[in-house]
């Protein structure tokens, strides 16, 4: 079953001597001329530029509101539906691939969603730099890459160190949500949110998915053919 992004924590290839966690491989994709469009027009008012400082983030979005941010989003359809679906909070939507980027854009021109915003950079740096801690409300990543072959799950986004500092941003009481349809991975990522300082699980093992989050078309056709996706959600002890 294939997943709706590509995402994983990969090591610097410029120096190899540093285990710089990455947020991505960069992989180049087709630009259709609407998605071509959209970076064009849309980006230089939905997006947020890459910078070392947090910005106001309510000059940004132009109000006050909770933020919740989506890691890797793909083409953009979940992300576009959740803010539908909760328009008192503010998305931030990283993606470094600018055929998901333009398709995002391009749906919040169509839906006339005013509380999305997009920046096409490394979701770590983003992180790091833009995001002060203990700010966010919450925290989605939907279907990172497996890196199913097991020489490669070292790659996987979902690991101690990159789990720390995520946690480090998330506000008391906010949460982290991840799917995946991979079921060594699930296994994976509870293993490691259950063992992070400061994260407690909001079920008994995996969870209930989120009325909030939809199902793609891709996971539907999976559960048809007896495929599992878990939703494993944690909270930031208060």
């Amino acid at each position: 079953m294939s997943t709706d992004h590509d995402t994983d924590a990969a090591l610097d290839s410029e120096n190899p001597t540093h285990r710089r966690i990455r947020s991505f491989v960069l992989r180049q994709g087709h630009l259709s001329r609407a998605q071509e469009r959209a970076l064009e027009t849309l980006l230089p008012v939905f997006g947020v530029p890459y910078q070392t400082t947090p910005p106001d983030w309510d000059s940004v979005f132009g109000r006050t509101a909770p933020m919740i941010v989506e890691i890797g989003f793909g083409m953009g359809q979940a992300t576009a539906d959740i803010a539908q679906t909760l328009p008192d909070y503010n998305f931030l939507g990283l993606e470094v691939h600018s055929p998901g980027v333009g398709s995002l854009l391009k749906l919040v021109e169509e839906k006339q969603l005013s509380n999305i915003r997009v920046a096409q950079h490394d979701a770590v740096e983003v992180l790091r730099d833009m995001i002060a801690p203990n700010s966010l409300a919450g925290v989605h990543i939907f279907f990172p890459d497996p890196w199913h072959k097991k020489r490669h799950h070292k790659r996987r986004l979902i690991q101690a160190p990159f789990v720390a500092d995520l946690v480090s941003r998330i506000a008391p009481g906010g949460y982290l949500h991840v799917a995946t349809d991979w079921e060594d991975y699930a296994i994976q990522i509870l293993d490691v949110l259950s063992q992070t300082a400061g994260l407690e699980n909001t079920a008994e093992g995996y969870a209930e998915k989120p009325a909030y989050r939809p199902q793609t078309k891709f996971e539907a056709r999976g559960l048809r053919l007896g495929h599992g996706v878990w939703d494993i959600v944690f909270r930031k002890s208060a």
